[in-house]
């Protein structure tokens, strides 16, 4: 049996009125009386009924629905992100399409193709791993596409864009490691083209020279997307503990490379704080309750949902072209637990 919609005729019917003096009530207008508002609002929520979203986008020229295209759900941080966004569109009365590039940009131009044909009003984006080919985003934002950056970003396109201060973010943690004794740092980082592998490098490269630490690149593993990340990951760790003299301390710039490195340390049976200590990029919600408790450059990734959405959506309802853009930055936490505190394995006793 094919599901039918309730329409406006249907409550037009069912009350004995025209179906414009139904449309008018619900648009709650002032030529329709009280009376026949309440009849028909109770009448319409008795029976379920939603405006039929096609008719209205047709009516208004308007789908009210954004499209989001994040690198993986599964990825706690855009997983917040998502929560965020759909706090805001539900808010305002829009739905959200997502979909999932899965760190490739051929899946990426798939999704783009498919949300851009499905007349949405707007775009969030946050590029993959893979994507330093921007020309049909830049075709899209020039064909009047309201686009938003956030998390990972596009400079060449002009637009609003949603960050962290990732340089931010990775200076704290390599001082933090520096002032922990650390001296020889390694790192793990995504490709070297993507804006946050640059930033976050930035702020770790800083944070070496302001401590007088010479930047070695050797320390400094980049693992390629892909369905093999996990091979580059063990080949990536596997290259670090076995470098000599050994780093004493792994910094991981994001979080599958964070959570890759532990298990593979784990498997290695290099012990975490003992032998050497880790930090990473996670906004994963269980890192509290490894052992050891992970540390952490926390994002504020509900806000950085949040706020996309509102400038978004401010695009889609301007009635002037909007030529003016701004960078939001939003500030990262510094969580520290005992991945990276030494523990005293001598204790002292103390006399009585």
């Amino acid at each position: 049996m094919k599901f039918e919609a309730v329409t406006i005729k249907d409550i037009a019917k069912a009350l004995g009125l025209s179906t414009s003096t139904v449309s008018r009530a619900l648009r709650d207008s002032y030529e329709i009386s009280p009376e026949t508002k309440k009849m028909v609002l109770e009448y319409a929520e008795k029976i379920n009924y939603h405006p039929n979203p096609i008719a209205l986008s047709l009516k208004e020229r308007k789908s009210h629905t954004i499209g989001v295209i994040v690198g993986e759900i599964a990825n706690s941080f855009f997983s917040q992100t998502i929560n965020g966004i759909e706090s805001v569109a539900q808010q305002k009365g829009y739905n959200v399409i997502i979909s999932q590039s899965h760190e490739s940009f051929e899946k990426e131009m798939r999704n783009l193709h498919y949300l851009t044909s499905r007349s949405i009003d707007g775009l969030l984006v946050s590029v993959s791993v893979e994507t330093n080919n921007f020309d049909y985003l830049k075709d899209l934002h020039s064909k009047g596409m309201p686009i938003v950056f956030f998390d990972r970003i596009v400079n060449e396109i002009d637009t609003h864009k949603v960050i962290v201060d990732n340089y931010k973010g990775a200076y704290e943690a390599t001082t933090h490691l520096i002032e922990n004794n650390c001296r020889n740092i390694a790192v793990l980082a995504n490709v070297s083209f993507l804006s946050i592998t640059q930033e976050r490098l930035a702020g770790y490269k800083a944070a070496l020279q302001d401590a007088g630490i010479a930047y070695n690149e050797q320390l400094v593993q980049h693992c390629k997307p892909g369905a093999h990340l996990n091979d580059e990951v063990v080949a990536a760790v596997k290259n670090i503990i076995r470098m000599r003299p050994t780093p004493d301390a792994i910094l991981g710039l994001s979080d599958k490379l964070t959570t890759g490195c532990l298990r593979v340390l784990q498997e290695e049976k290099v012990r975490i704080p003992e032998d050497l200590l880790m930090m990473g990029f996670s906004n994963g919600e269980l890192t509290d309750l490894l052992n050891p408790a992970l540390s952490i450059i926390k994002q504020p990734a509900f806000e950085m949902g949040e706020l996309s959405t509102q400038l978004l959506l401010q695009l889609i309802e301007s009635k002037r072209p909007v030529t003016d853009f701004v960078t939001k930055v939003l500030l990262p936490e510094l969580v520290i637990r005992n991945s990276t505190k030494k523990k005293n394995l001598k204790v002292k006793a103390t006399a009585e």
